[in-house]
């Protein structure tokens, strides 16, 4: 059984447990429920095999019993609200109040029991996306099994065969539901902690949804329009950062349950994949990457050391992920000078925010000098401010923060990073505004050069 302690602990980290009807669960675990949207703190084991616990970005993992040989865990799948980022909630459907659902973590050769409460207005199941399992407990309505109704329970069980990164979502009205955002992540640890071992291990999905500013519910039948895109169910700056102590090496485990491919993209750091949702790439097929393009319905997982100090930027490498609820259909407004004009619409159209004369930072410079307000329930298009000023970003974005000091199993976010001095770029000061070519270094016996060489523009004759 789970003790009193552990579940204690999760409540103190914004846990709560449901109210369940004795009488109609007895003998199955108490659901353990989150409503917090930060980065929770790792779950250590301590019953069961041993493993090395993954951080979920923006989530948990779900807790277990042990009952005689058996991991229980009980999933509940149910109407949640999901804040987006700071200024928009979303209601959407999950699994033990959040969106995505818990983190479930394994170990290799596990028997497993997951009880599933469906609280949803609709039948569902749940399939185990990746698993080597028995026919029947593989999740689909109809075809291997009959669809969970409202109100009932169901039971999976079967043994946790392959150490990998898997995922787990609904295969009964599986547009609607998994637009809703039903979904979560599971993690099959190895037997052997040693191999494949890292300092950090981080989990996340990427997700998109269709919200209208305003609204607090998805448009399910969307199919590539997406104004949201998130991970796991959070847009920038609503994303936790990923932290690491210089040197380590850290994993970062991403499936793709939108309806378009992401090339995920990191700054200031080189890796390698080293797994994907069918198992652990060999070393010898392995090469270096900056980028690596994530199809729809798979998992990758990287690896890097991270060993250059700073704020780096990772995020989807597709310009309209990485931002947020705003829209994209809007005329472009480029050279045309729109002062005065933007304020006074707003009054009368809410949702008017136009494109810039000069670009799209001119939106956000409009915004902050005006207090020009945004709809009901949306976020700024870009977003985001950082020690020099806003980061124009949204959507699909975070930061990998590299510190010198990080405790071991620290995954708070350590703030700003402090610049070494004259590592900033930095603008030039000359008043003429032109640019400054260095002269060749001297040769021996030439005087030094105390003096640049600053190039003049060129005339050009208007016929």
């Amino acid at each position: 059984m789970m003790n009193r302690r552990k579940f204690l602990q999760f409540a103190a980290a914004g846990v709560a447990l449901s109210a369940v009807d004795k009488t109609l669960l007895a003998g199955i675990p108490e659901p353990v429920m989150m409503g917090n949207a930060d980065t929770q703190p790792l779950l250590m084991p301590n019953t069961g095999r041993p493993y090395q616990p993954v951080a979920t970005l923006n989530g948990w993992s779900l807790p277990w019993r042990m009952n005689k040989n058996v991991k229980e865990f009980h999933l509940v799948a149910e109407p949640v609200k999901r804040e987006i980022a700071p200024g928009m909630v979303a209601n959407l459907w999950g699994y033990n109040g959040q969106s995505p659902g818990p983190t479930i973590e394994v170990v290799e050769g596990d028997q497993v029991r997951i009880f599933v409460t469906n609280k949803l207005p609709e039948k569902t199941s749940v399939h185990w996306h990746g698993q080597r399992l028995p026919n029947g407990m593989d999740g689909v309505s109809g075809l291997t099994q009959a669809a969970i109704e409202p109100g009932k329970t169901y039971v999976y069980e079967f043994e946790a065969r392959r150490a990998g990164t898997f995922m787990y979502h609904p295969h009964a009205d599986e547009m609607l539901q998994m637009a809703m955002g039903m979904m979560g992540s599971w993690i099959t640890h190895p037997k052997n902690m040693n191999m494949h071992k890292v300092d950090r291990d981080y989990v996340f999905l990427l997700n998109a949804y269709d919200i209208e500013p305003g609204s607090y519910l998805p448009k399910t039948n969307t199919m590539l329009n997406f104004n949201l895109w998130t991970f796991n169910s959070r847009a920038f700056p609503g994303t936790s950062p990923i932290v690491a102590k210089q040197g380590e090496k850290v994993r970062v485990r991403v499936g793709n349950l939108t309806m378009t491919n992401h090339p995920i993209h990191i700054h200031g750091h080189e890796f390698e994949v080293t797994g994907t949702d069918g198992g652990w790439v060999p070393k010898t097929a392995r090469w270096p990457e900056v980028t690596t393009d994530i199809a729809v319905g798979q998992m990758r997982a990287i690896e890097f050391v991270a060993d250059e100090l700073g704020d780096w930027a990772f995020h989807c490498h597709k310009s309209h992920h990485t931002m947020n609820a705003m829209g994209h259909d809007f005329p472009n407004m480029l050279g045309v000078s729109q002062q005065g004009i933007a304020k006074a619409f707003s009054k009368l159209v809410p949702d008017y925010m136009p494109m810039g004369k000069t670009g799209m930072s001119e939106m956000s410079d409009m915004a902050e000098m005006m207090d020009m307000p945004l709809p009901e329930n949306t976020l700024p298009m870009m977003a985001g401010k950082g020690q020099f000023g806003p980061v124009e970003m949204g959507g699909m974005f975070t930061t990998l923060k590299v510190r010198k000091d990080m405790a071991k199993n620290d995954y708070t976010d350590p703030g700003h990073y402090a610049f070494p001095k004259g590592t900033v770029a930095y603008a030039l000061d000359n008043s003429e505004g032109l640019p400054i070519e260095h002269q060749a270094a001297p040769t021996a016996g030439e005087k030094p050069i105390t003096e640049f060489n600053v190039r003049k523009p060129h005339k050009m004759s208007h016929d």
